[in-house]
């Protein structure tokens, strides 16, 4: 294969709370052939995920921030189109860090997974990649819902929570989830299956709130932070369990917000309080995954993809996702 332009995305400017489009900018450049154990993957779907706010920003992380001019780190999808490894060959469709870019030329070592055809290739972005492997580890390894219990999910209709609602119901739990429109809240109802789904925009979500919590949220399995969790926090049953997974409705934390406290209410409720980060379960993620497989394939496990077309999407896509425009996981086909 002769050498090619590849289209990309970078990092212009280093933004200040939610990237905008503005932050970024779409260049060219040469791509060669991949080297000794390298492969040369074409994408044929990026991602766009919450974390981006987080890999862009100068403030403490779990990752380094990508350099301003560095092509924006993203998980895709795609097909190698040359291979210079052992293990992967010409042909196959492959998962991993390739960027907001065409092509990507990585070691076939570094964390690069085949991909089943027999299912559409983009769920390994969302229900069958990184969003269900979160939800399924998040929900039964620190939530550990038992049948009966009550659990409560933020950004229900998002790639991560509504994964977590549906997975909760099967396990036999009573199921809320909180999202931010009447359109999700159907979502949620009709498509999902929560039994209960509240809109956080509305007047009366407090009242609500309440009355659908009952006799205390046993698990609440936290993609927000922010008034919402504090809303749900208050009412927390004896022994809950609260999964920290994100924090999207904070948009800068220099200065961190000064809002209510939760110590109490975890204190009086000895809950358990902790954070989930996907990296620290990386030995884990091909068998949640096989795991997670039939549930999709016998429609017990549904799922709904946002999907735009063309790189020049790209820029403005992680504003959308944080303003709530999407629904379900939001991606990028090229």
């Amino acid at each position: 294969m002769t050498d090619r332009l590849n289209r990309q995305v970078i990092l212009a400017q280093r933004p200040s709370g939610i990237p905008r489009a503005e932050h970024f900018a779409v260049t060219d450049a040469n791509i060669g052939h991949p080297g000794p154990g390298q492969i040369l993957v074409k994408n044929l779907y990026l991602s766009v995920d919450p974390a981006m706010r987080g890999w862009v920003s100068v403030e403490d992380n779990y990752s380094p921030p990508v350099p301003v001019g560095s092509v924006m780190r993203a998980s895709a999808v795609g097909e190698i189109v040359e291979s210079n490894g052992t293990r992967l060959q010409v042909g196959d469709v492959v998962v991993g860090r390739f960027g907001w870019q065409e092509f990507a030329i990585v070691a076939e070592t570094d964390n690069v997974r085949r991909v089943d055809t027999s299912l559409p290739a983009s769920l390994a972005l969302g229900v069958l990649g990184a969003n269900g492997v979160t939800a399924w580890l998040g929900l039964f390894g620190i939530g550990r819902p038992l049948p009966g219990e009550l659990v409560v999910v933020s950004t229900a209709a998002g790639a991560v929570g509504s994964v977590v609602g549906q997975l909760a119901r099967l396990a036999g739990c009573r199921t809320v989830g909180i999202t931010g429109s009447k359109g999700k809240v159907d979502l949620c109802l009709e498509e999902y299956g929560f039994d209960t789904a509240l809109d956080y925009r509305a007047p009366d979500f407090l009242e609500n709130l309440e009355q659908a919590c009952g006799d205390g949220v046993d698990v609440y399995f936290d993609n927000t932070s922010g008034p919402v969790s504090d809303a749900v926090m208050s009412h927390l049953a004896h022994d809950s369990r609260v999964v920290v997974c994100g924090t999207s409705a904070i948009e800068s934390w220099q200065p961190a917000p000064m809002g209510p406290r939760v110590h109490r209410q975890v204190l009086t409720a000895g809950a358990t309080m902790r954070g989930f980060l996907l990296q620290d379960h990386a030995y884990e993620y091909d068998q949640v995954v096989r795991r997670l497989e039939p549930l999709v394939r016998n429609g017990e496990l549904r799922y709904t993809e946002h999907v735009l077309d063309g790189l020049e999407s790209a820029p403005g896509a992680v504003s959308m996702l944080y303003e709530g425009r999407n629904a379900g996981k939001l991606i990028i086909r090229l």
